[in-house]
Protein backbone atom coordinates (compact mmCIF):
# COMPACT_ATOMS: atom_id res chain seq x y z
CA UNK A 1 0.00 0.00 0.00
CA UNK A 2 1.48 3.37 -0.62
CA UNK A 3 1.93 6.03 2.43
CA UNK A 4 -1.04 8.07 2.69
CA UNK A 5 -1.48 11.51 2.99
CA UNK A 6 -3.89 13.13 5.73
CA UNK A 7 -6.59 13.40 2.90
CA UNK A 8 -6.23 9.74 2.40
CA UNK A 9 -6.37 9.32 5.89
CA UNK A 10 -9.63 11.24 6.40
CA UNK A 11 -11.28 9.96 3.39
CA UNK A 12 -10.68 6.33 5.16
CA UNK A 13 -11.93 7.86 8.40
CA UNK A 14 -15.05 9.00 6.91
CA UNK A 15 -15.89 5.86 5.20
CA UNK A 16 -15.73 3.41 8.75
CA UNK A 17 -17.79 6.64 10.46
CA UNK A 18 -19.95 6.24 7.81
CA UNK A 19 -20.25 2.75 7.87
CA UNK A 20 -20.41 3.07 11.48
CA UNK A 21 -23.76 5.10 11.50
CA UNK A 22 -25.62 2.95 8.74
CA UNK A 23 -25.04 -0.28 10.82
CA UNK A 24 -24.77 0.42 14.39
CA UNK A 25 -27.68 0.15 16.62
CA UNK A 26 -26.19 1.54 19.55
CA UNK A 27 -27.14 5.34 20.33
CA UNK A 28 -23.67 5.61 22.28
CA UNK A 29 -21.40 4.29 19.32
CA UNK A 30 -23.37 6.22 16.94
CA UNK A 31 -22.50 9.20 18.65
CA UNK A 32 -18.87 8.77 18.57
CA UNK A 33 -19.49 7.75 14.69
CA UNK A 34 -20.58 10.36 14.51
CA UNK A 35 -18.29 12.71 15.53
CA UNK A 36 -15.38 10.91 13.53
CA UNK A 37 -17.77 11.85 10.91
CA UNK A 38 -17.18 15.28 11.73
CA UNK A 39 -13.85 15.39 12.40
CA UNK A 40 -13.07 13.42 9.03
CA UNK A 41 -15.10 15.49 6.97
CA UNK A 42 -13.11 19.29 8.47
CA UNK A 43 -9.82 17.23 7.95
CA UNK A 44 -10.64 16.97 3.93
CA UNK A 45 -12.07 20.53 4.02
CA UNK A 46 -9.01 21.84 5.50
CA UNK A 47 -7.15 19.90 3.11
CA UNK A 48 -8.90 20.74 0.36
CA UNK A 49 -9.07 24.59 1.28
CA UNK A 50 -13.09 24.10 0.50
CA UNK A 51 -15.34 26.86 1.76
CA UNK A 52 -17.94 26.12 4.40
CA UNK A 53 -20.77 26.22 1.64
CA UNK A 54 -18.97 23.68 -0.98
CA UNK A 55 -18.37 20.93 2.12
CA UNK A 56 -22.26 21.39 2.74
CA UNK A 57 -22.58 19.99 -0.62
CA UNK A 58 -20.30 17.87 -0.54
CA UNK A 59 -19.94 16.02 2.71
CA UNK A 60 -24.12 14.63 2.41
CA UNK A 61 -25.14 11.89 4.58
CA UNK A 62 -24.55 8.36 3.39
CA UNK A 63 -27.69 5.94 3.44
CA UNK A 64 -25.52 3.18 1.79
CA UNK A 65 -22.87 1.34 1.99
CA UNK A 66 -19.57 3.66 0.95
CA UNK A 67 -17.87 2.52 -2.05
CA UNK A 68 -15.64 4.17 -4.79
CA UNK A 69 -17.24 6.11 -7.12
CA UNK A 70 -15.84 5.12 -10.95
CA UNK A 71 -14.39 6.90 -13.86
CA UNK A 72 -14.68 5.72 -17.43
CA UNK A 73 -12.43 6.78 -19.94
CA UNK A 74 -11.68 5.75 -23.86
CA UNK A 75 -8.36 5.54 -26.19
CA UNK A 76 -9.07 5.98 -29.34
CA UNK A 77 -6.68 5.92 -31.92
CA UNK A 78 -6.71 6.83 -35.92
CA UNK A 79 -4.72 5.06 -38.50
CA UNK A 80 -1.45 7.51 -37.76
CA UNK A 81 -1.59 6.04 -34.35
CA UNK A 82 -3.04 9.50 -32.85
CA UNK A 83 -4.60 9.79 -29.49
CA UNK A 84 -8.13 11.56 -29.56
CA UNK A 85 -8.78 14.20 -26.79
CA UNK A 86 -10.90 16.80 -25.61
CA UNK A 87 -10.35 19.91 -24.33
CA UNK A 88 -11.92 20.84 -21.03
CA UNK A 89 -14.11 23.86 -20.63
CA UNK A 90 -13.66 23.71 -16.32
CA UNK A 91 -9.42 24.15 -16.89
CA UNK A 92 -9.08 23.92 -20.92
CA UNK A 93 -7.03 21.38 -20.71
CA UNK A 94 -7.19 18.34 -22.37
CA UNK A 95 -8.24 14.62 -21.37
CA UNK A 96 -9.49 11.25 -22.63
CA UNK A 97 -13.24 11.73 -23.45
CA UNK A 98 -14.65 10.09 -20.69
CA UNK A 99 -16.39 11.17 -17.44
CA UNK A 100 -18.72 9.69 -14.48
CA UNK A 101 -19.86 5.72 -14.76
CA UNK A 102 -23.94 6.18 -15.26
CA UNK A 103 -26.59 3.67 -13.09
CA UNK A 104 -28.30 1.47 -15.68
CA UNK A 105 -25.35 1.20 -18.42
CA UNK A 106 -22.49 -1.00 -18.58
CA UNK A 107 -18.56 0.50 -18.56
CA UNK A 108 -18.35 -0.34 -22.54
CA UNK A 109 -21.35 1.86 -22.76
CA UNK A 110 -19.97 4.80 -21.00
CA UNK A 111 -17.22 4.82 -22.74
CA UNK A 112 -19.18 4.32 -26.01
CA UNK A 113 -21.50 7.30 -25.30
CA UNK A 114 -18.77 9.50 -24.09
CA UNK A 115 -16.63 9.32 -27.13
CA UNK A 116 -19.87 10.08 -29.06
CA UNK A 117 -21.12 12.49 -26.94
CA UNK A 118 -17.98 14.63 -26.33
CA UNK A 119 -16.50 14.17 -30.29
CA UNK A 120 -19.53 12.68 -32.65
CA UNK A 121 -17.47 9.94 -33.49
CA UNK A 122 -18.83 6.10 -33.39
CA UNK A 123 -16.40 3.58 -31.80
CA UNK A 124 -16.49 0.27 -30.11
CA UNK A 125 -15.43 -1.03 -27.16
CA UNK A 126 -11.74 -3.78 -27.93
CA UNK A 127 -10.10 -3.96 -24.98
CA UNK A 128 -10.33 -3.04 -20.70
CA UNK A 129 -7.34 -1.54 -20.65
CA UNK A 130 -6.64 -0.79 -17.50
CA UNK A 131 -8.38 -0.26 -14.21
CA UNK A 132 -6.63 2.50 -11.57
CA UNK A 133 -6.81 3.61 -8.16
CA UNK A 134 -6.13 6.99 -8.04
CA UNK A 135 -4.88 7.12 -5.05
CA UNK A 136 -1.78 5.26 -6.08
CA UNK A 137 -1.45 8.35 -9.35
CA UNK A 138 -0.23 11.88 -8.62
CA UNK A 139 -3.48 13.48 -9.37
CA UNK A 140 -4.78 16.49 -7.91
CA UNK A 141 -6.20 15.83 -4.18
CA UNK A 142 -10.42 15.60 -4.33
CA UNK A 143 -12.93 14.79 -1.97
CA UNK A 144 -13.84 11.38 -3.45
CA UNK A 145 -12.03 8.34 -3.65
CA UNK A 146 -12.13 7.16 -7.07
CA UNK A 147 -11.07 3.75 -9.64
CA UNK A 148 -10.51 4.57 -13.04
CA UNK A 149 -11.44 2.32 -16.15
CA UNK A 150 -9.71 2.90 -19.47
CA UNK A 151 -11.25 1.03 -22.42
CA UNK A 152 -9.20 0.80 -25.74
CA UNK A 153 -12.14 1.77 -28.53
CA UNK A 154 -12.13 1.60 -32.45
CA UNK A 155 -13.91 3.45 -34.64
CA UNK A 156 -16.75 2.11 -36.37
CA UNK A 157 -16.73 3.56 -39.56
CA UNK A 158 -14.41 6.00 -41.67
CA UNK A 159 -13.68 9.35 -39.57
CA UNK A 160 -15.41 12.07 -40.27
CA UNK A 161 -13.33 15.18 -41.87
CA UNK A 162 -13.98 17.33 -38.80
CA UNK A 163 -14.56 16.46 -35.34
CA UNK A 164 -17.94 17.88 -33.07
CA UNK A 165 -16.90 18.89 -29.67
CA UNK A 166 -20.01 18.65 -27.48
CA UNK A 167 -21.37 21.38 -25.15
CA UNK A 168 -19.43 20.79 -22.03
CA UNK A 169 -16.25 20.32 -23.97
CA UNK A 170 -14.09 23.27 -25.64
CA UNK A 171 -12.72 21.29 -28.67
CA UNK A 172 -11.61 18.11 -29.78
CA UNK A 173 -8.49 17.09 -31.52
CA UNK A 174 -5.62 14.30 -32.40
CA UNK A 175 -2.81 13.97 -30.91
CA UNK A 176 0.51 12.04 -31.47
CA UNK A 177 1.97 10.12 -28.14
CA UNK A 178 5.12 12.45 -28.73
CA UNK A 179 3.03 15.36 -28.72
CA UNK A 180 0.22 15.70 -25.84
CA UNK A 181 -1.21 18.68 -25.14
CA UNK A 182 -1.31 20.02 -21.42
CA UNK A 183 -3.42 17.70 -19.69
CA UNK A 184 -6.29 17.78 -17.43
CA UNK A 185 -4.70 16.15 -14.36
CA UNK A 186 -7.68 15.70 -12.11
CA UNK A 187 -8.87 13.41 -15.15
CA UNK A 188 -5.64 11.53 -16.71
CA UNK A 189 -2.11 11.98 -16.36
CA UNK A 190 0.94 11.69 -19.15
CA UNK A 191 2.33 8.60 -17.53
CA UNK A 192 -1.82 6.44 -17.63
CA UNK A 193 -1.91 7.43 -21.38
CA UNK A 194 1.46 6.11 -22.51
CA UNK A 195 1.36 2.93 -20.24
CA UNK A 196 -2.25 2.23 -21.70
CA UNK A 197 -0.88 3.15 -25.38
CA UNK A 198 2.60 0.89 -25.30
CA UNK A 199 0.00 -1.93 -24.37
CA UNK A 200 -2.24 -1.72 -27.15
CA UNK A 201 0.64 -0.81 -29.88
CA UNK A 202 2.78 -3.41 -28.87
CA UNK A 203 -0.43 -5.65 -28.70
CA UNK A 204 0.18 -6.79 -25.24
CA UNK A 205 -3.76 -7.01 -24.33
CA UNK A 206 -3.26 -7.31 -20.75
CA UNK A 207 -5.29 -4.92 -18.12
CA UNK A 208 -3.05 -2.69 -15.87
CA UNK A 209 -4.55 -2.65 -12.59
CA UNK A 210 -3.88 -0.15 -9.17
Amino acid sequence: MADESILDLAKRIKSIADIGLIYSANNFDKERYADLKGISEKMMADELKLSPEVSAKIFIDCTDYPTPKVDIRALVLNDKKEILMVQEKVDSCWSLPGGWADIGKTPSEIAIQEVFEETGIQVSCKHLAAVFDKRMHPHPPQPWYVYKMFFYCVPDEPLPTELKPAFDVLDAAWFAIDALPPLSKDRVLKEQIEAVYQNIISQNFITLFD
